[in-house]
């Protein structure tokens, strides 16, 4: 017992805590500012400078120790007994999200969002929403996998109703919480069935328990039918709980009546942060089940010094067998499972996007499109598990990428949201006829954007589609190939809600009931700041390529 006490100690003090900094830091910054508001010397004390310089800390100490270019050859370090997991995705999430966030702090300053005497509240509420999302990307049990979630949802739910006397605002609160309990209850359910019925909550273990059932033989003798059934009831619950933080068909309701009813910063933050972290997690899952280093044996597993992590080896590595292999029925669950959904996902998104005339709900079904697109890696990446590892690599790589430029193209158009609310009062899509006369920088970075998301050159939101689509080109299965037919589909039918905004700022003339705006120099650097990225990505886009490779590369290590 006491050589157990003292190697948990170590290990912890060693291991787990010096490579959970950014996290710590986090946790001590939303402590500082609630003992700020318990002094009165503290009351005309900005707490946002606080938030902002604690948040860039945690981005700092954010990068690999190794730099950079470690992340591909070191493998994945479990933290906590195991309960999470440092490996690529983790170093490349905590990079995207606190980057994210320090600039969500900047715009939330610049649009007066926080005043002074309760800034305290909207940055504790954020920095722990991001802090539960940096723990869903790292999460490598599904106790943490539910702790996660929680956490990143309950300060989801007070952001969208932060807008004191706002009916709207407290309805679409109301809403996004009660939606919120009904998927956690039935993902909780699900977790409960899939660690009874395997004996394990530790995700990659899940995996080699998987592997040991054989469900291939079972699937063929018809045997245990009704263990077969549960499992497959308990990922579809966990999964019901992902789809919910991906806003993906059928879960989707709670999207538009939370951005419309929300601040455009706080649509903002939860169209990207929460969408990344729950593909995280869907990453997490897909390999923990599909992974073929689950299907040696524990003994192969030991006698080979292969660690407890799920990862993903070239054909090469595995045994060779006529038989099929015993998660060939859970790839081909996966890949089919993940695939409808984002089909649908994308295709009813952009359908209903179509008649919108409020512009930030707009974006909200935009959102749902895209998240549609960015599970379709995640089909190939169960397909190709059992087939390449290197082509896995891709299809993650592909996702890491569409997340990094995701970030900038989200937070520009709900930026410029934000500043027209303010300087208008009004989000309606009329109300930005003739922007292109009245503000020029302002309509010019706002058609970047759409044009980004659709996926037009030279902008960066072509190489996330075209990375994404070409992974499902490389799969090549039938599966794969109708999805990327539907992809293309999709982006040709965004195009005509995103030409119809753009054609409203250019061509209509200004309205008479507007008035002129009053947009100052700082609201505008800012949008022409995160616009910027959508050029500079396309024309350099080395180091993103290159970071989300390695990233990807080192989740695959065995």
């Amino acid at each position: 017992m006491y050589l157990l006490v003292e190697s948990v100690v170590t290990d912890t003090l060693g291991v787990s805590l010096p490579l959970y900094l950014p996290e710590l830091v986090l946790c001590a910054t939303m402590v500082l500012l609630l003992l700020s508001r318990l002094f009165d010397r503290f009351e005309r004390f900005d707490p946002f400078y606080l938030a902002i310089v604690g948040t860039l800390f945690a981005l700092i100490t954010s990068a690999p120790a190794g730099g950079f270019e470690s992340l591909a050859t070191t493998p994945p370090v479990e933290l906590f007994t195991g309960m999470l997991v440092y490996d690529g995705l983790t170093v490349f999430l905590r990079l995207a999200l606190l980057l994210f966030v320090c600039l969500v702090l900047l715009l939330i300053k610049l649009t007066g969002l926080a005043r002074r005497e309760d800034g305290q509240d909207i940055y504790v509420l954020l920095l722990g929403a991001t802090l539960g999302m940096l723990i869903m990307a790292s999460a490598n049990h599904l106790m943490t996998v539910f702790l996660g979630v929680e956490m990143a949802s309950v300060p989801s739910y007070v952001l969208v109703g932060v807008v004191r006397n706002s009916r709207r605002a407290s309805e679409a609160s109301l809403k996004y919480a009660v939606y919120g309990a009904g998927a956690s209850g039935i993902m909780l359910y699900g977790i409960s069935l899939i660690a009874g019925l395997l004996d394990t909550a530790h995700l990659p273990t899940i995996g080699v328990e998987l592997a040991r059932l054989d469900l291939p033989g079972l699937i063929a003798s018809g045997q245990q039918l009704g263990v077969l059934g549960a499992l497959v009831l308990g990922g579809l619950m966990v999964g019901v709980g992902l789809a919910f933080k991906l806003s993906a068909v059928p879960f989707h309701f709670w999207c538009p009546d939370a951005f419309e009813g929300a601040t455009a910063e706080v649509a903002a933050f939860l169209s990207v942060a929460s969408k990344a972290a729950a593909l995280a997690l869907l990453i997490r899952f897909t390999l923990a089940v599909c992974s073929p280093v689950a299907e040696l044996s524990v003994d192969q597993v030991a006698s080979e010094g292969v660690p407890p992590i799920a990862t993903v080896a070239t054909t090469a590595e595995l045994p060779e067998s006529p038989a099929p292999a015993p998660l060939t029925p859970v790839r081909t669950f996966m890949a089919i499972l993940v695939a409808a959904i984002a089909a649908v996902t994308c295709t009813f998104g952009n359908l209903a996007a179509l008649g919108q005339t409020n512009l930030k709900r707009l974006l909200a079904y935009s959102t749902i499109a895209h998240a549609g697109y960015m599970m379709m890696p995640v089909a190939a990446l169960a397909t190709l598990t059992g087939v390449s590892g290197e082509l896995a690599s891709n299809a993650i790589a592909s996702l890491l990428i569409y997340i990094g430029i995701y970030l900038f193209m989200n937070l520009s158009a709900f930026a410029i949201v934000a500043f027209m609310k303010n300087a208008t009062g009004s989000e309606a899509i009329d109300d930005y006829a003739g922007l292109i006369r009245s503000a020029p920088p302002i309509a010019i970075s706002m058609i970047v954007v759409l044009a980004s998301l659709v996926g037009l050159p030279p902008l960066a939101g072509f190489l996330a589609k075209f990375a994404a689509f070409a992974v499902l080109a490389q799969a090549g299965t039938p599966l794969m190939l109708t999805l990327l037919l539907v992809a293309a589909l999709n982006t040709v039918l965004s195009l005509v809600y995103y030409w119809r905004v753009a054609k409203v700022m250019c061509l209509r003339p200004e309205p008479v009931t507007r008035g002129p705006l009053q947009l100052t120099f700082w609201p505008t650097a800012y949008a022409v700041m995160v616009t910027i990225p959508l050029f500079t990505i396309f024309v350099f886009p080395g180091g993103l390529t290159e970071l989300a490779q390695s990233a990807a590369e080192g989740l695959l290590l065995p």
